[in-house]
């Protein structure tokens, strides 16, 4: 089993044809997704994320990382929200990805999350060998 991150990306367009939807008929169709990856027994996460002026960057850029409030400069595209899904196969990822509930403006960037078999070259390295223990310890194995 592999998992993936479903990471959901809006723009102004997205938010601006949200504003004609009820927002209980927004909640209702992504809780029916939710349910339907719980049901399906492959839904490990998912959280949505608050408005992009109360985050903020760190920019590693410059000699030592600077912070920048929200909004973020030029915003073209935003990360709302996402989910971890563990499935058989990235075609799996697919089908689960192509059902989710969202409209014009809206994107879901899929990533598959690495794993152990990613580092295997280097296997000796302290902190690999140390990842299994963290996951047992997070319950995230």
């Amino acid at each position: 089993m592999t998992k993936y991150m479903l990471i959901m990306r809006n723009s102004a367009e997205a938010t601006e044809s949200y504003k004609d939807i009820p927002f209980e008929e927004i909640i209702n169709a992504m809780g029916a997704y939710n349910e339907s990856m719980m049901n399906a027994g492959v839904l490990l996460a998912g959280e949505g994320l608050s408005d992009a002026k109360e985050g903020f960057v760190v920019d590693f850029g410059g000699e030592t990382p600077s912070v920048t409030d929200g909004p973020y400069g030029e915003i073209h595209e935003l990360f709302n929200g996402f989910w971890i899904i563990q499935v058989s196969s990235k075609e799996e990822a697919i089908e689960w990805a192509k059902r989710c509930p969202l409209g014009p403006g809206n994107k879901l960037e899929v990533r598959r999350v690495t794993d152990e078999s990613d580092f295997e070259d280097f296997s000796d390295n302290e902190y690999i060998q140390k990842e299994a223990g963290w996951r047992e310890e997070l319950g995230t194995v």
